[in-house]
């Protein structure tokens, strides 16, 4: 028997206009990196999470989507750790890598800060449609309709680069091409594939010409435009900013960048 694929439930955040999440994402963001303390951080990443789940996205999705910021907040702590300026008592000094009791305070509040950004941002974006999100950026953010469709257009084609590449390893084994040296074969395969997206570029961009894109104004068959969803977002990602920063200057923890 044939494995059925899961299909995930849609979340609340599907009813949000895909430009939304990147107005929020800037809301979210700006003002967390005014300052390096814990609290914030800690604050931020709690809410944003259970925004998340009470939006209806779940566990699984979350992880699946963030993975790569999972993985890149520990090691973006790692150079705060061993490199920040001493203060405090010193643990251990290695030429010239030094942990201290602030270095040790700066990395983790570094890590909680790149998922406390990260994450909710990632955990949104990861589930937009790339139709949508065209359809918004030209109609809610009034961006050039060429641009837009033009990009869109490159996102699709994207994932056509895998299944180029797999045919053209496949091909040049069958001809006894695929025996050489590693870099030699890559490099190679990487300028004939250069070749080949030039080339659907050119065609693409004539097909373009030939239905008008660029010239006078265009229709829409999907109209895209901001509703309550959207102001439920927005209004969240300010709650939880004003709970992040007002706990941290009532906690005394605020610490402004640089200082």
């Amino acid at each position: 028997m044939m494995a059925t694929r899961a299909i995930e439930r849609p979340s609340l955040l599907d009813r949000v206009n895909p430009v939304t999440p990147f107005l929020a994402a800037v809301v979210l963001s700006l003002p967390l990196l005014t300052t390096i303390d814990v609290v914030s951080a800690s604050v931020a990443l709690v809410l944003g999470l259970a925004g998340l789940l009470v939006a209806g996205v779940r566990p699984g999705t979350i992880v699946r989507r963030t993975w790569p910021v999972l993985v890149a907040a520990p090691l973006s702590g790692v150079s705060m750790l061993l490199y920040a300026e001493p203060a405090g008592r010193v643990h251990l000094r290695v030429w010239l890598a030094v942990v201290s009791d602030d270095s040790i305070a700066l990395a983790v509040a570094i890590v909680l800060r790149v998922l406390a950004i990260g994450v909710p941002t990632l955990a949104i974006l990861g589930g937009i449609d790339a139709t949508r999100l065209g359809d918004g950026l030209a109609q809610v953010l009034r961006l050039p309709a060429r641009f837009v469709l033009a990009a869109l257009a490159g996102i699709r084609l994207f994932g056509v680069l895998r299944d180029d590449w797999d045919a053209l390893a496949a091909a040049r084994r069958a001809r006894g091409l695929g025996d050489g040296g590693r870099i030699r074969r890559w490099s190679g395969m990487a300028f004939t594939m250069l070749v080949i997206a030039v080339r659907r570029g050119g065609r693409l961009a004539t097909a373009m010409e030939a239905r008008g894109f660029g010239h006078g104004e265009r229709t829409w068959a999907r109209p895209s435009r901001l509703g309550p969803a959207d102001a439920v977002l927005l209004g969240a990602t300010v709650l939880v900013v004003v709970a992040a920063l007002g706990t941290s200057i009532a906690t005394g923890s605020f610490r402004l960048v640089g200082t």
